[in-house]
């Protein structure tokens, strides 16, 4: 395994599905294909992601997520007491039914391409969230990797729907602190088998500050928020502080956007990072995976002592970046940040829903390639 250079570029995790893996997760939920077979249809999504980044020459592979549903609902597969549900599913359940669907309209949200793990039980791992895809990317690339799990902040929110998870655990907070139990289990199994990098995702943490606590997002769209935002991120940052605990020495990081699941930019948050600085600086993680590519981004804020994942290509938009663009804001965020604690990323995933990308492979390959490009010429 090689070690990372300076200004080493990675992705954020999600890579577009090819038709055929989509196929596959449809016959392989609908019991018509095998679980073996499955897996061979993965396990060549895989190798097809980690091949375009090694052309595009990115120095820190991901896996792209591929044998996963989405970033976070993939948890069903692997855990009793869970079970995927479409957001239309989630109506039938939801109390406020006018409002739920006036949120999915507003946002922008197919209520039928997207599902929610939701808590139905007990909540108990029937395997391992992410030690198996660790171990089948570790076989198709010799450079770093890094692996990425839901936080147990926004996986509480979104499993959490009080007219069907009640049964098994009277509060959030009591689901939450199985949540905390299961990610940090297997965060302790990635650091035994070596990870080089873990990453937590906790997008929804610039909703608290950006709306008050008030408005849903589609990826909590089961829970509303206490009114108190300051609560809220309180608890959010002591779960995050009990999962990471097990991390140890190795690397860490944890992603924050404003939402990543529409093109259409006046549907997801705006607003700078500053209000949420002062929670980063009580999260013990490496680095801080945010977007800077938009404007809705606001300017770079300091990180500290910890490193930044600096986003430099909107991973939503058809056009591709040039390398001079690319430089222009990594040297804008030098100015803020020591070279030496700054990684470059797209600013979410390319694929964050299997069946909703938000580009196709061809372009999110470029887009890595001109990233690299930068990276060489500020090297």
């Amino acid at each position: 395994m090689s070690a990372l250079p300076i200004l080493p570029v990675t992705t954020v995790g999600s890579w577009p599905r090819p038709h055929a893996l989509l196929a596959a997760q449809r016959a392989h939920r609908a019991g018509e294909m095998s679980r073996s077979r499955y897996e061979q249809v993965v396990d060549g999504a895989v190798r097809d992601a980690v091949q375009a980044q090694h052309r595009a020459g990115v120095d820190l592979i991901t896996d792209g997520e591929q044998a996963r549903d989405n970033f976070y609902s993939f948890v069903a597969d692997k855990l009793d007491g869970v079970r995927l549900m479409t957001l239309a599913e989630m109506l039938e359940h939801v109390e406020d039914k006018e409002g739920f669907g006036r949120l999915l309209d507003t946002l922008d949200v197919p209520a039928f391409a997207i599902r929610n793990p939701t808590c139905v039980g007990p909540v108990r791992a029937r395997e391992p969230l992410a030690l198996p895809d660790f171990e089948r990317l570790r076989r198709c690339t010799d450079k770093p990797v890094k692996v990425t799990l839901p936080g147990p902040y926004l996986l509480t929110r979104a499993m959490w729907v009080p007219e069907v998870s009640r049964t098994a655990y009277p509060s959030k907070e009591e689901l939450g602190e199985e949540v905390v139990r299961l990610l940090r289990e297997e965060v302790a199994r990635l650091v035994a088998a070596k990870v080089d990098f873990i990453q937590l995702d906790e997008p929804v943490l610039t909703e608290l500050v950006f709306s008050k606590g008030q408005t849903r997002t589609f990826m909590c769209a089961s829970l509303a928020a206490r009114g108190d935002p300051t609560a809220e991120l309180q608890w959010a940052v002591d779960m995050l502080r009990v999962v990471l605990a097990a991390a140890g020495t190795t690397r860490t990081g944890l992603h924050v956007c404003r939402g990543n699941w529409s093109r259409d930019e006046g549907t997801l948050l705006s607003g700078s990072y500053a209000p949420l600085g002062p929670w980063f600086d009580l999260i013990p993680v490496t680095q801080l995976v945010l977007e800077y590519a938009t404007p809705r981004a606001g300017e770079v804020i300091p990180p500290g002592a910890k490193e930044l994942g600096l986003g430099v290509v909107n991973p939503r938009t058809e056009t591709v970046e040039s390398a001079d663009e690319v430089v222009a804001r990594v040297e804008s965020a030098l100015r803020a940040v020591p070279r030496e604690n700054v990684f470059l990323n797209p600013d979410c995933g390319f694929g964050t829903f299997s069946a909703r990308p938000m580009n196709d492979a061809q372009t999110a390959e470029r887009k890595l390639a001109v990233m690299v490009e930068a990276a060489r010429r500020l090297r």
